[in-house]
């Protein structure tokens, strides 16, 4: 059982920024352990640090395009980006809301592995998305920061129903 939770929006620790990892030790590694069995067990495809009140430049992702070495991102940091691309975005801690973001197509990026050595790894499509929505998450920023007031009001008000339905079967 892990001691990490994942934050729900509009929980402010969602908006601190994470900082930068000196040296990959035991500890970081028992964290990121951890955050990849919370995203497994919640079907994520992604997860950052932030996301389960863990504020350094870590994040996670369940994709079987890269190996697994690589599926872990620590001080992740985009060196390129190009084309775009307009996909529905989700996020583990705004659950069941999904809106069409406005990303780059093609990444270039380089961030530090489970060990704590460089990569450096090109993605596109779906990858190159879900990677710049967790490196979001390390700068404070949620999906729902691309959308309009009306539509960033619309999913806030849905949540609300939700959480005071969940209060009425809990009490």
């Amino acid at each position: 059982m892990s001691n990490l939770n994942i934050l729900s929006y509009p929980d402010k620790r969602l908006r601190i920024i994470a900082k930068h990892i000196n040296k990959v030790n035991i500890k970081i590694q028992r964290i990121i352990d951890e955050m990849i069995n919370i995203m497994y067990e919640k079907k994520g495809i992604g997860l950052a640090a932030t996301q389960v009140n863990v504020h350094h430049r870590i994040f996670v992702i369940n994709n079987t395009e890269l190996s697994e070495k690589n599926n872990i991102f620590i001080n992740p940091e985009i060196l390129n980006r190009s084309g775009e691309i307009y996909i529905k975005e989700g996020c583990l801690s705004i659950p069941n809301q999904y809106a069409f973001i406005l990303r780059s197509k093609h990444i270039k990026v380089r961030a530090l592995n489970y060990n704590g050595n460089l990569f450096e790894i090109e993605a596109n499509d779906l990858l190159a998305v879900c990677i710049q929505h967790e490196i979001d998450h390390l700068f404070g920023k949620l999906f729902i920061d691309y959308l309009s007031f009306l539509k960033r009001q619309r999913i806030c008000k849905k949540l609300k129903k939700i959480d005071k339905f969940k209060n009425i079967i809990l009490n």
